[in-house]
């Protein structure tokens, strides 16, 4: 599977996570860092499985 680089975002009600390189809009969010990035995982991969490989930025 190919790697993004994922930003994670410490805000007072928890975390936000979003990869770069991926065309549209795909979140993720949880009370702790570990949360977020599996939440930001699991949209990637649906993100990508709905809208097949073009969605990814070359």
């Amino acid at each position: 599977m190919r790697q993004f680089k994922i930003i994670v975002e410490k805000h007072p009600d928890g975390y936000v996570a979003y990869p770069l390189g991926l065309k549209g809009v795909v979140v993720g969010q949880g009370d702790t860092y570990e949360e977020a990035l599996s939440d930001v995982k699991s949209a990637i991969r649906f993100h990508i499985e709905t809208f097949g490989k073009e969605v990814l930025e070359v």
